[in-house]
């Protein structure tokens, strides 16, 4: 048996039993298909046939819940694609001070944390050919001090010109210039604290000076969200204050706003991007995104009042088209399917063009369970419901 036929028969069990013998006496029912005298119910309805009935405390345990379908302001919406990246501020690398082969500290993989400042490898220079580079800068810097020792007293008595002494001097600049404290050391740090996400280069490989050893992220979850917007909605760009994304990873829609972030600046054509799209930036701090990951974005910008919009939630999709489930009214465990038609999302309500007028009380949660309870089919032909 699948999956799906077998949670078909749970909740034709479920529901068959709740909606059989919820404030159902079977022996009156048969007493009054005899023609006892009993008093008549003055509270009897039927469903018709195409009501789908699902006895309320069933669907309290299966979490089905309903909402009344008020107009109200929803906000213009976007919908485009994107993509989560790390922020410039949250990410740094570990710089080869000096040209050598590399040797990384204790401890030292992908994942380790790191503080800032803290060793993460060391470079040596003196086991490549053409020796260690920064010895060979100290050993110039020593001749030249040397050198400017001995001609300063000779230029004093002036036994030496001064073009010959402002030569001495500038050697010993240059050579001073070349000589750095960190270099001088091999020592490679790190820029900030956070995690190491890449090793660049493998222990005992060879790197330049400059070349980088490897990446570290920061902690703080600085992120950015790039949204690639197609031109025709250029236009529309500048009412663009915030916005919501849903990525693959997580069925939640997040919002900028709420994650501390704001839209980062204009919008210009960028080559870099996908042709015929203008990017929109958004920072924001998350450690619930990866960074990498694509989004589906919706760029929020002007409301507009008296629209009807549902959660995601209430929609079934069947074969194409949109339904919502009402509530009839009246009665606490009786639904009837209503086919919508949709329009913009702004990731978490759809606002609905027609099929609803507003004062409906709609399925807004649960909604798998009352189709489950529609397609079982959980009240016996010629039930009659009483009450």
């Amino acid at each position: 048996m699948t999956i799906k036929h077998h949670l078909i028969g749970t909740a034709i069990a479920v529901a068959t039993i709740s909606s059989s013998c919820a404030g159902h006496d079977h022996e009156k029912d048969h007493d009054h298909e005899h023609g006892h005298n009993q008093p008549e119910q003055t509270d009897r309805h039927e469903h018709g046939t195409d009501d789908i009935v699902l006895d309320h405390h069933t669907a309290e345990r299966f979490g089905v819940r309903t909402e009344t379908v008020t107009p109200g302001d929803f906000t213009e919406v976007i919908r485009v694609t994107g993509q989560v990246i790390r922020s410039a501020s949250s990410a740094g690398s570990v710089i080869a001070p000096v040209s050598g082969t590399v040797t990384f500290a204790a401890g030292i993989n992908p994942g380790s944390h790191v503080r800032s400042g803290a060793t993460v490898a060391r470079v040596n220079a003196g086991t490549v050919a053409g020796g260690n580079a920064a010895l060979a800068a100290q050993a110039e810097l020593d001749a030249a001090r040397r050198e400017l020792d001995r001609i300063a007293p000779l230029y004093a008595d002036r036994l030496v010109t001064a073009a010959e002494y402002n030569a001495a001097v500038a050697a010993h600049d240059r050579a001073l210039a070349a000589v750095s404290p960190g270099a001088s050391a091999g020592t490679a740090t790190a820029p900030l604290s956070g995690m190491i996400t890449e090793i660049n280069v493998p222990a005992g490989g060879y790197v330049n000076a400059g070349d980088p050893i490897a990446t570290v992220a920061a902690d703080n979850g600085a992120m950015v969200l790039r949204a690639d917007v197609p031109e025709r909605h250029y236009r529309s760009l500048p009412s663009v204050t915030d916005a919501r994304f849903r990525t693959a990873a997580s069925p939640q829609a997040f919002r900028i706003s709420d994650l501390g972030g704001n839209r980062m600046g204009g919008s210009v054509a960028d080559a870099t991007t996908r042709p015929g799209y203008v990017p929109v930036y958004f920072s924001f701090s998350s450690n619930d995104v990866a960074a990498g990951t694509s989004a589906d974005v919706y760029l929020l910008g002007a409301n507009t009042p008296g629209v009807i919009a549902v959660p995601r939630e209430a929609l079934s999709e069947q074969q194409g088209s949109f339904y919502v489930y009402e509530l009839i009214g009246g009665h606490k465990d009786a639904y009837r399917k209503v086919k919508v038609q949709t329009g913009a999302s702004d990731g978490e309500r759809v606002t609905i063009t027609s099929g609803l007028k507003g004062g409906e009380t709609i399925v807004t949660a649960g909604t798998t369970t009352v189709r489950l309870a529609e397609v079982s089919g959980t009240v016996p032909e010629g039930h009659s419901h009483n009450h």
